[in-house]
């Protein structure tokens, strides 16, 4: 039998047990690809990877749920070196279950389009929809995932904002698709009327919006002209906060909290628990196992290669937990991807997210394993032999 046979067959002489302790190092390891996956997501997003260095983005000074009068885009084009001001809000509502999540849009279309240049739509498709009172644009992306075709009506239940009649039950046809420009990353966007929001919502929610886009005609004027923007509401009842698009992506991520440190602390205590637990079980495997690896020392066994198995032992429990964790992980990629991707951007779990988690499989083994190793390299043959 070769030593990695050994190994393997002494990792199962207690199916249930280490079955059972494969299935936490699995569960942790599959924690520690989403939470890093969702923490990547969050560093990497730039406002759905539409962010422009001429672009500025100005929001309610103090909460994004605050809303915006439609009047101060006016005054915001009066600005010397501003060039063209657009809006959006944010919409909310789900398309047939609550996890068919996607960002969802009020926007002027001809302004919104010319605002983001890197989204390309034809221009039959976006006379269409500037000229179809309850017409819609998606990304392509978003109506190949749903199956959606140009004239399907598409019904959206509506979280935030009611209709006049007080329904909530929000529909719109599809008239056009758009893509992302070559070399960019396609958002699955889906936009639609805002003069058609603001006639159809709730008397509170007329004529207002969510935030202003502004593209600037020289970007080296960038803070000064965010400082005049919000200079000039500052004493008004719509106080803005202006800042780069990049900025402003940075700033939404932190409302929910240092993703990086929230990720960090709670994998601490996950892996610690798994080191304990883990440990335990190596320890008493070791000690059930006393006379055996005094037999494995009198054949011819040196003290160095029974310390090897028993060391190899805890890495392969290890890496084998760590590897049904990615699997898994992997496996679930698609759903939440698809819920989660409209929100944080690109879910995907890189090269080198998975090189770490087989290295961190790797470290801990080493580490559970070391004290158990040293133990048996110890070990004399009498007094193992004593403990028959």
């Amino acid at each position: 039998m070769s030593i990695f046979g050994l190994m393997w067959a002494s990792l199962f002489r207690k199916r249930t047990r280490t079955l059972l302790t494969l299935l936490s190092l699995m569960i942790a390891f599959l924690l520690f690809m989403l939470l890093q996956a969702i923490s990547n997501a969050f560093a990497s997003s730039g406002s759905f990877n539409l962010a422009s260095i001429d672009r500025l983005i100005s929001t309610p000074k103090y909460s994004i749920i605050d809303s915006l009068p439609i009047n101060q885009q006016q005054q915001m084009l009066n600005i010397e070196g501003v060039e063209a001001v657009t809006h959006a809000n944010w919409f909310g509502g789900n398309y047939q279950e609550r996890r068919n999540f996607f960002p969802k849009y009020p926007v002027d279309p001809y302004a919104y389009f010319d605002m983001y240049s890197e989204l390309v739509i034809s221009k039959e498709e976006l006379d269409a929809f500037a000229q179809t009172r309850r017409g819609a644009v998606v990304a392509a992306s978003l109506a190949e995932r749903f199956g959606w075709k140009l004239g399907d009506i598409i019904p959206i239940q509506g979280d935030i904002y009611s209709m006049q009649n007080g329904s909530r039950l929000w529909e719109f046809e599809l008239v056009g698709t758009f893509t992302a420009r070559v070399g960019e990353s396609e958002a699955p966007l889906f936009l639609f009327q805002y003069e058609y929001f603001t006639e159809a919502v709730a008397d509170y929610s007329k004529n207002q919006v969510g935030w202003w886009t502004i593209r600037l005609s020289d970007t080296d004027r960038a803070a000064e002209i965010a400082n005049q923007i919000d200079l000039l509401f500052e004493n008004s009842q719509d106080p803005t906060r202006t800042a780069t698009e990049d900025e402003f992506s940075r700033q939404f991520a932190s409302q929910l909290g240092d993703m990086g440190f929230i990720t960090a602390m709670i994998m601490s205590a996950v892996f610690f628990t798994i080191v304990l637990l883990t440990g335990n079980t190596m320890s008493q495997a070791l000690r059930e196992r006393i006379p055996e690896l005094a037999v494995l020392k009198t054949v011819g066994f040196t003290d160095t290669l029974v310390s090897i198995l028993v060391l190899g032992e805890s890495v392969l429990l290890c890496v084998v937990g760590g590897v049904l964790g990615i699997l898994l992980a992997f496996a679930m990629q698609d759903v939440l991807g698809s819920t989660l991707g409209g929100f944080i951007g690109d879910f995907e779990y890189s090269a080198t997210l998975i090189a770490s988690a087989l290295i961190l499989a790797i470290v801990i083994g080493i580490v559970i394993g070391g004290i158990p190793a040293l133990e048996a390299r110890r070990l004399t043959i009498v007094d193992a032999l004593r403990e028959r």
